[in-house]
């Protein structure tokens, strides 16, 4: 699972992605402190399957009953206007969110930088403008992408070499995206009726929108939500999550030192009496951010574009359906997220390809069923895979 952080430059990408991976990356008032990708893990927190299945164990990753699934975050450089051509840092950061399943888009809800990511004074510049933007840099460099092999296509279309999804889907391939996908654009926005070389400009710019909303759906973090007085629900017509990124980095940081207990998504911490005058008079003030936005909205954001946007689902896989352990005796040592309508066999999959390529069946762990490679398995389920390549869970 890879998640994107996009958004112009100078509106607290970096700082957020401190906060969510507790990586020591530059950050700064200032356009284009990120240069390079940063990659680092985050994680997703849902209800572990310890709670359900009335059982105890000691992994790691799960915290009271909550379940930290890692997911991989990538940080990459500001976007300016024009970056599809190449404008500023455009290349390397449309190179670097290819392969994200979902893209985190940063804005600085308080209209406090400019489109070029300058400083000026918070409400003068509208967010809207900024999500607009993004956006349709992103859909023009699809746009981009197809209008350049266009009539290769249509000529491979028309000679009956592929079909128009097999054609459309080869371009793509380098950016994570399926022939299925394809097709269901293609068959959604009626285009499967109309000949390649009929296609319009018009065509393609709405298909190229269509399947960039569908493969790299976005989310609005509403950064610095805290220096407004009301957070509007939506942002250039997409849901957002309201978000204090600095104030998430100082509780991450302060609760490494001890100086607080605090988990990633709290809406609250503890102080502990070792704090200092001045690190009490800083968490005070993190307290009055968090009774106004309610959380720091980091954890929010992350567990949103998984569970909200993507619609994931967390499956535990096991080797003893009794014990609900793997071969050394962990007891439910891992957790997949799977897309919703999985199956047994994606299960399979998800541990190991042998272990799919010698799938026999599986069990449910909750109603010691024997299910067959198409049962679909639900959000929470614990799965035996038995299989001729039997590997650890």
């Amino acid at each position: 699972m890879q998640i994107g952080l996009l958004g112009k430059a100078n509106v607290g990408k970096s700082t957020f992605f401190a906060a969510a991976t507790a990586a020591d990356v530059p950050t700064g008032n200032f356009p284009f402190t990120t240069i390079d990708p940063n990659v680092g893990v985050a994680h997703v927190r849902t209800p572990c399957a310890c709670q359900a299945m009335k059982t105890t164990h000691d992994v790691p990753y799960c915290r009271g009953g909550v379940r930290l699934i890692p997911v991989k975050l990538i940080d990459v450089a500001g976007l300016v206007p024009g970056a599809h051509e190449g404008r500023g840092l455009g290349n390397k950061f449309l190179d670097a969110a290819r392969q994200a399943d979902v893209l985190l888009h940063i804005v600085d809800i308080a209209g406090a930088t400019d489109i070029e990511g300058q400083p000026v004074k918070p409400g003068e510049h509208d967010p809207a403008e900024d999500v607009a933007f993004v956006v349709d840099e992103f859909d023009r460099w699809f746009g981009d992408i197809l209008d350049r092999e266009w009539q290769r296509i249509a000529k491979e279309t028309e000679q009956k070499k592929s079909t128009l999804a097999e054609g459309i889907a080869r371009r793509f391939s380098g950016l994570g995206i399926r022939e299925h996908q394809v097709a269901h654009v293609l068959q959604s926005l009626g285009l499967l009726a109309v000949k390649p070389g009929q296609w319009t400009a018009d065509h393609i710019a709405g298909f190229s929108r269509k399947l960039r909303e569908t493969t790299k759906p976005m989310l609005v973090v509403a950064n610095k939500a805290d220096l407004i007085d009301v957070v509007p629900e939506t942002v250039g017509g997409l849901r957002l999550v309201p978000c204090c990124a600095e104030a998430g980095l100082l509780l991450e940081r302060a609760a490494a030192k001890g100086v607080i207990e605090y988990e990633s998504g709290d809406s609250g911490f503890e102080m502990s009496d070792g704090a200092t005058p001045q690190q009490r008079a800083a968490l005070e003030t993190i307290a009055g951010v968090l009774k106004k936005i309610k959380t720091t909205g980091i954890q929010a954001a992350l567990n949103e574009a998984v569970f909200g946007i993507l619609g994931m689902i967390t499956v535990y896989p096991v080797e003893d359906e009794s014990k609900l352990c793997n071969k050394d005796g962990v007891v439910l040592p891992k957790a997949l997220l799977l897309a919703a309508g999985s199956t047994a066999l994606d299960v399979a999959r998800g541990v190991h390809a042998d272990l799919a390529d010698g799938f026999l069946h599986a069990i449910d762990c909750k109603t010691k069923q024997r299910i067959g490679a198409d049962s679909k398995v639900s959000d929470g389920d614990v799965i035996k895979i038995v299989s001729a390549r039997a590997r650890g869970g």
